[in-house]
C-alpha cells in the first residue's frame, strides 16, 4: 500500500494529487519572423500565378511590398501582373515610383505600356532609347514592327517581320504570329501601290492640294421620326388589300361543271338543318282557314253540293258558331 500523506495544516503538499491534476498554463504563440512571413507570401504568390489568379496575386505583391518596399522580385512581379491585366496607367505609375539608378531598367515595359495607351510618340522615344543598348532583342523588334505598322510605315514593319520570320522556329506560336503580321503589312503595301493611287499621285498639284484641303462632305440631314414612319407606312401594304387580292384557283380542286367566277356559290347554310336556317318559314304556301283555324265568332257559309235528284242535302243554311241563347 502506498504511504498515507498527512494533511497537517501549515505543511506544504508533498506532491500533486493524481485525481485532481493542476491546470497547465497555455504556451504563448511565438511571433513569426519577417523572413518566414515573406516566405509564406511568396509561396502563395507562386500558386496564384500558376493558377492564373492575377488579381489575387497583385494583392499578395502589395502585402510583400508593405513588409519590404525594396523587394525587387515583388516589384518586377507586380509590374508583370499589371501589364497582364491591362492596367497600363498603374504600370507606368509603378515604373515612375521605382525608377532609380541602381534598380532594373523598365524602359521596355514603359514603351509597351505607352504603345497600348496609343501614345505613339512617347513609345517611339522610349523605343529609340532602348535600341541603343538592346538592338537585337526580339521583344524590342516585335514592338518596333507593331509601332511602325500603326504609324503607317508598312515597308519598315515588313522588313522587321521578314527578319523575325527567318530566325523564328517554324513550329512555334511566334512563327504563326509573325507570318500573320507580315501578310497584313504586305496587303497594305499592295493597296498603296495600286493603279488608282498612282493615278492620284500623277494629278497636278493644284488638284491634289484642293482635294487635301477641301472640307469633308456634309452628312445627309437626319430624317424626322414622323416622315420615317410615314414612309414606312407607305411601304407596308394594307392588310385588307392583301386579303382582297384574288388568289389563283387550283383547277384540280374545282368540281366538275363548276366555272370559277361564273357559277353561283353554294348556300353556306346547306349543312344546317332546315329548321335552323335563316330562310326557314319565310317561303311556301299560306295555310288555309277552317276548322280550328277560324276566328271565333266568324260566320261562314257553306254552299251545299248539288245532288243528282236536285234536292239539297244539307237542309238549308248552316247556323253560325256562337254563344248559345239562353
Amino acid at each position: 500500500m502506498p504511504p498515507k500523506v498527512s494533511r497537517t495544516p501549515g505543511k506544504a503538499n508533498p506532491g500533486p494529487n493524481p485525481r485532481h491534476p493542476t491546470k497547465t498554463q497555455p504556451k504563448r504563440n511565438q511571433p513569426v519572423s519577417l523572413d518566414e512571413r515573406l516566405k509564406r507570401l511568396f509561396t502563395s504568390l507562386c500558386v496564384q500565378i500558376d493558377g492564373g489568379h492575377f488579381s489575387n496575386a497583385i494583392k499578395t505583391c502589395n502585402k510583400i511590398l508593405r513588409l519590404d518596399p525594396a523587394d525587387k522580385d515583388a516589384l518586377q512581379t507586380k509590374l508583370f501582373l499589371l501589364l497582364q491585366t491591362e492596367q497600363y496607367d498603374a504600370a507606368l505609375s509603378l515604373i515612375g515610383d521605382v525608377r532609380s539608378g541602381e534598380g532594373p531598367d523598365h524602359t521596355f515595359e514603359e514603351a509597351y505600356a505607352m504603345y497600348r495607351l496609343h501614345r505613339e510618340e512617347d513609345a517611339a522615344t522610349a523605343l529609340a532609347k532602348l535600341k541603343e543598348t538592346e538592338r537585337d532583342h526580339r521583344g524590342v523588334l516585335h514592338l518596333e514592327a507593331q509601332l511602325s505598322y500603326r504609324q503607317g510605315s508598312y515597308q519598315s514593319s515588313l522588313g522587321i517581320y521578314n527578319e523575325l520570320l527567318e530566325t523564328a522556329d517554324p513550329q512555334s506560336e511566334e512563327y504563326s504570329d509573325v507570318l500573320t503580321n507580315l501578310t497584313a503589312s504586305q496587303k497594305h503595301l499592295d493597296f498603296i501601290g495600286t493603279g488608282s493611287l498612282r493615278a492620284l499621285d500623277a494629278l497636278p498639284s493644284s488638284i491634289t492640294s484642293a482635294i487635301e484641303t477641301s472640307p469633308p462632305p456634309t452628312t445627309q440631314p437626319t430624317v424626322s421620326l414622323a416622315s420615317a414612319s410615314a414612309t414606312l407606312t407607305q411601304q407596308i401594304p394594307d392588310d385588307s388589300a392583301v386579303a382582297n387580292k384574288a388568289k389563283k384557283v387550283r383547277m384540280k380542286r374545282v368540281p366538275k361543271g363548276v366555272i370559277p367566277g361564273v357559277t353561283p356559290a353554294p348556300d353556306p347554310e346547306r349543312w344546317l338543318k332546315k329548321s335552323e336556317r335563316s330562310s326557314f318559314g319565310q317561303t311556301g304556301k299560306k295555310r288555309r282557314g277552317g276548322g280550328g283555324g277560324a276566328t271565333q265568332g266568324a260566320v261562314t257559309e257553306n254552299t251545299p253540293a248539288p245532288s243528282h235528284s236536285g234536292k239539297s242535302t244539307g237542309g238549308g243554311t248552316s247556323h253560325s258558331k256562337g254563344k248559345k241563347k239562353k
